[in-house]
């Protein structure tokens, strides 16, 4: 099973790309064969195959090499004595050049403040002999910044607050940065240290004790003189993401009048508790917040204590991008090559972010900081991407063979990395979550053309608190892409998930050697691995799915043309799943990972193996399966029983679960183990001690004489997860390794019947999860007998009742208290079913 799909994979990428196929095939054997002297010299054909792949400092005999400097003279001649000031000089300089040497474009230590973004078309590519170099002379000290110094002369105004006149007034000043901090707008609610949502809440907070409905609906918009201009930031009902606002005017009742709110593909109210305004003067009340006035061009700020405005640098935004490496599919940017820089001062772009992905929660701008568009083999290597405001790396429909090694990305505004491809190649394409017509889908598997990107890889990067402007985004995100590879990164302190997979389209993807924790730590219903299947064969309603795969067992595979491979890394979710495979994702090998909290979610998907994964104080979440799903679960160390939810709406109750649910290893009771076997589950799995070698440290290595290796379970490396390059490894930080739980006891739910339903609380948030639900209350039905009045009467299994004549529905007992006492003959019940509002008039007396 596990060594069918390397080989394919080299074999593939041998056709399209000889060099690359040899050092995959290097990364492959690794797993594959322990033999030391093997691995060596595979190590030693691939480097010397790799050339200044790499070694990109390599002394080659035909190298032109320009000097760059921020105080350079674009009169001089570009040598090390004599650099230039402007890339567009560097650039003339090179023009006859380009494929007939390596050129290396050097900047000297200091800060570039771009006067636009520079730009690299497929006219300035390189060759894979002659590639082009933009290198820091020394890494780090080269600063690429979008914006712009400003040379203030600051007066106190009054209550600790200074101002300044700004005598550059083509700048917008929408970001701020002060000695090389980004500092926030004046703003209510003010920023709360060890607040995460909009770094002001928590999650556990849903009751402000000054309701942040104040700022728009009552009296604290009455103090704002003209909040035109202001921005408002709101989390969605349900925490899945976030939207945003601009404000217009105040109208003449003190109400807002905003445009925006498009910018989650699921749209919603805002949340009732967790939301905040920036850019309002009157706001402006703690150290470290500032304001601009845009008519008097005067820059007002409140200094934090001990700083000194005199000696103090101050840096505005000005450039959304700042380099773009622009070509296309018949005219890529070839092998251009990235090195050793900071990039700093991009603006913000929230407010752009419009385009759907697909039926995903997600909405994107195309854009970012670095920008890569038509590329072949181009990188970026060790850099440092600093408070930006938007994307870090976007890399946007045609791309092969990008590398991006050795980065460190933190405080973004948004996304860290992201792979987008274009959705007109997409087949029967649907923009939004809901149903599919069957009878009109194309039915040919795979994409219709190759602008999207692919055989790309993501190596040994740090990528850390992104986000900080736009929660539905992610460190790494991956969209209409295939064969993306992301290996030995550290990904933490994230509002969503840590890797999100959009949708199925069109897979292949290998994510290996990774150390991702801290997640979904602003948000809710997510892992810290997050994917969505909502692909052509996808339907939300599970019976139609399942029935249109029965007649045609082909359909889970027209976007996924290859399994995705989840492999070796080490995860921890606290507010959610550790690996979330929701809706529909499948096709999916997930084996030898460390899951340190959440557990594993499955829901709604098809042909997915989890094989020797280690799952500490938890298990496998079956939310929503088909009946013919072909699901493997086995030769895993669980520590409790399955937790199922909605499994009766596709099955019936004998219905056999999966493929293979069996052979695995449980620290806990024979109750748990055995808790499912009238679903044809874990017939011969067995319980015990695992006898871990060093849990307290997460070494979870089993010894020899472990009952869990009879179950065929195989030790793996506990060690090397995330980066290993000493440069980031000693800046990252580590996931906090739990109390191991061992013979847990499985708990016995108790549930009330109401005329042939099974009903009880929702309590958690995988229940949430399972009916798509916005909060811990309501009444979900877990079981209806068909023949039952109430199934007769329109409900059904799974659904949640949310009302009662009008009335919010929270509990079992207060709802059947409310039933017994009513006098009609019958109620109205409002549920939540497929993520959607219905009614049903229930006759009690039939």
């Amino acid at each position: 099973m596990y060594l069918c799909e390397p080989v394919v994979n080299i074999l593939s990428r041998l056709l399209l790309c000889p060099q690359k196929a040899t050092l995959y095939f290097y990364l492959e054997a690794t797993r594959l064969i322990n033999k030391k002297i093997i691995l060596l010299l595979l190590f030693v054909f691939s480097a010397q195959i790799y050339g200044y792949a790499m070694n990109s400092s390599k002394e080659v005999k035909d190298t032109l090499k320009i000097y760059l400097s921020p105080t350079g003279n674009d009169s001089s001649a570009g040598t090390t004595n004599k650099p230039v000031l402007t890339i567009e000089k560097a650039h003339q300089l090179a023009s006859s050049y380009y494929k007939k040497k390596v050129i290396q474009f050097i900047f000297k230590d200091g800060v570039y403040y771009l006067p636009s973004t520079i730009n690299v078309a497929a006219s300035q590519s390189g060759s894979r002999d002659f590639p082009v170099f933009y290198k820091a002379e020394n890494i780090g000290q080269a600063i690429i910044s979008g914006g712009t110094l400003l040379n203030l002369k600051w007066e106190k105004w009054k209550n600790g607050i200074f101002r300044a006149k700004n005598n550059q007034p083509n700048v917008h000043l929408d970001q701020l940065y002060v000695n090389g901090k980004r500092q926030p707008m004046a703003r209510y609610p003010n920023i709360v240290l060890n607040k995460n949502v909009f770094d002001c809440w928590d999650l556990s907070n849903n009751h402000a004790v000054d309701s942040i409905t104040d700022f728009i609906y009552s009296h604290r918009a009455k103090r704002w003189k003209n909040p035109k201009g202001a921005y408002v930031h709101a989390m969605h009902s349900a925490l899945w993401g976030d939207m945003h606002w601009i404000v217009l005017k105040k109208d003449k009742n003190d109400q807002l009048v905003m445009q925006g709110g498009w910018q989650n593909n699921r749209p919603s109210p805002m949340h009732p508790v967790f939301r905040m305004i920036e850019n309002v003067f009157e706001e402006l009340d703690q150290p470290g917040e500032w304001y601009y006035d845009n008519q008097d061009q005067v820059i007002y700020y409140y200094p934090l204590k001990g700083q000194n405005l005199s000696k103090a640098t101050v840096e505005a935004v000005r450039l959304k991008h700042l380099v773009v490496l622009s070509g296309t599919q018949s005219a890529p940017v070839k092998d251009v090559h990235w090195e050793g820089f900071v990039f700093k001062h991009s603006a913000r772009t929230f407010m752009e972010n419009k385009e759907p992905l697909l039926r995903s929660d997600w909405t994107i701008y195309r854009g970012g900081s670095f920008n890569l568009r038509g590329t072949e083999h181009c990188s970026v290597r060790e850099c440092e991407f600093d408070q930006v405001g938007g994307n870090a790396i976007m890399v946007d429909s045609y791309n092969r063979y990008v590398s991006i090694y050795g980065c460190n990305i933190h405080e973004s505004g948004a996304n860290g990395i992201a792979f987008v491809g274009d959705p007109s190649e997409v087949k029967s394409p649907l923009f939004r979550y809901g149903p599919q017509n069957y009878d009109n889908i194309d039915m040919t598997p795979g994409t219709r053309g190759e602008n999207h990107p692919a055989y790309c890889d993501v190596q040994q990067c740090l990528i850390t608190q992104t986000g900080r402007v736009e929660k539905q985004t992610s460190p790494i995100e991956i969209s209409m892409s295939y064969r993306i590879r992301i290996s030995h990164c550290s990904i933490f302190d994230v509002p969503r998930a840590g890797i999100n997979i959009s949708e199925g389209t069109y897979g292949g993807h290998i994510i290996e050697d990774c150390d991702v924790f801290n997640t979904v730590l602003e948000t809710s219903d997510h892992g810290s691995f997050n994917s969505w299947g909502r692909d052509r064969f996808w339907t939300n309603d599970c019976k139609t799915t399942s029935q249109q795969v029965s007649k045609n067992p082909n359909l889970p595979y027209l976007d996924m043309c290859s399994p995705t491979i989840i492999r070796h890394n080490r995860w921890r979710c606290d507010h959610g799943w550790d690996i979330d495979l929701d809706d529909g994702s499948s096709f999916y090998r997930i084996y030898d990972n460390i899951l340190l909290n959440g557990g594993l979610k499955l829901r709604e998907g098809f042909d997915r193996i989890a094989t020797n994964n280690i799952i500490i104080n938890n298990s496998v979440h079956l939310h929503v399966w088909y009946a013919n799903s072909n699901d493997i679960i086995s030769q895993n160390i669980l520590f409790d029983a399955y937790k199922p939810i909605g499994m009766n709406v596709c099955m019936s109750a004998s219905d056999k679960w999966g493929k293979i649910i069996d052979s695995n290893f449980y620290i806990s009771d024979d109750n748990s183990r055995l808790y499912y076997k009238r679903h044809g589950c874990d017939l011969n799995s067995i319980s015990g001690d695992p006898k871990f070698k060093d849990e307290q440290n997460g070494d979870y290595t089993v010894n020899e004489s472990s009952q869990a290796l009879q179950v065929g379970f195989r030790n793996f490396d506990m060690h090397n997860f995330g980066v290993t390059l000493a440069r980031l490894k000693k800046i990252s930080k580590s996931p906090v390794f739990p109390e191991v739980l061992k013979q847990k006891k499985i708990r016995t739910i108790k549930k009330k019947q109401w005329l042939g339903a099974f009903l009880k609380d929702i309590t958690t948030i995988a229940e949430m999860s399972a009916v798509g639900w916005k909060e811990q209350s309501g009444v979900l039905i877990t079981d209806l007998a068909v023949h039952s009045t109430l199934y007769k009467q329109g409900l059904r299994a799974n659904d949640l009742i949310i009302s009662l004549n009008k009335t919010p529905v929270t509990r079992v007992f207060s709802f059947l208290d409310s039933i017994h006492q009513e006098s009609e003959q019958s109620v109205v019940l409002k549920v939540w079913r497929n993520q959607q509002e219905m009614s049903l008039k229930i006759n009690l007396n039939q």
